[in-house]
């Protein structure tokens, strides 16, 4: 799999104003401040301890939690349903790492015929394909000689679960 594909490639299609069918837009991750959060160690299932309590064990750096390598991270925007049974959703942020190798059964940016698209990565022996997680969408096989190209691994969702009204 080639994985040389340069940001400046393939932002340069995002410029153009072309629709892509999974990705909206991609942002390079600057880590210039750090945000600390509060860190509960308890584990929860269906509620919260007693807010009396105090559970705060430590403040927690997000930069640190979300980013391994912050010069090959990016964070796309999701625009289909293509990966909903892997609870990827329209508008959702994907963190994505360029510089993992990815694996079978890794969730993938992939690059084809210059659109990106975010598919499940299968390899089983010498067949390698890209598996939509919502069976309303196809999923890409490539023939022998077709390129694909692994732009990057998802390695977070970013998900907005409050509800508006």
């Amino acid at each position: 799999m080639n994985r040389a594909v340069e940001l400046g490639q393939a932002c340069s299609h995002l410029l153009c104003g072309k629709v892509y069918p999974d990705v909206i837009c991609v942002h390079e991750v600057v880590r210039s401040s750090s945000i600390k959060i509060p860190f509960v160690s308890e584990k929860i299932s269906a509620g919260f301890p007693s807010p009396a309590q105090d559970y705060v064990d430590k403040m927690m750096d997000m930069n640190e939690h979300l980013i391994r390598n912050e010069a090959a991270t990016f964070i796309v925007k999701v625009c289909s349903l293509s990966m909903i049974n892997a609870g990827i959703d329209i508008n959702d942020e994907l963190v994505v790492d360029r510089s993992l190798e990815a694996k079978n059964d890794d969730i993938v940016v992939a690059l084809i015929e210059n659109e990106f698209t975010v598919k499940r990565l299968k390899i089983e022996g010498t067949k390698v394909w890209l598996e939509a997680e919502n069976p309303d969408y196809k999923n890409i096989y490539f023939s022998e000689g077709e390129n694909l190209i692994v732009w990057g691994v998802v390695t977070f969702i970013l998900k907005n679960v409050r509800k508006r009204s």
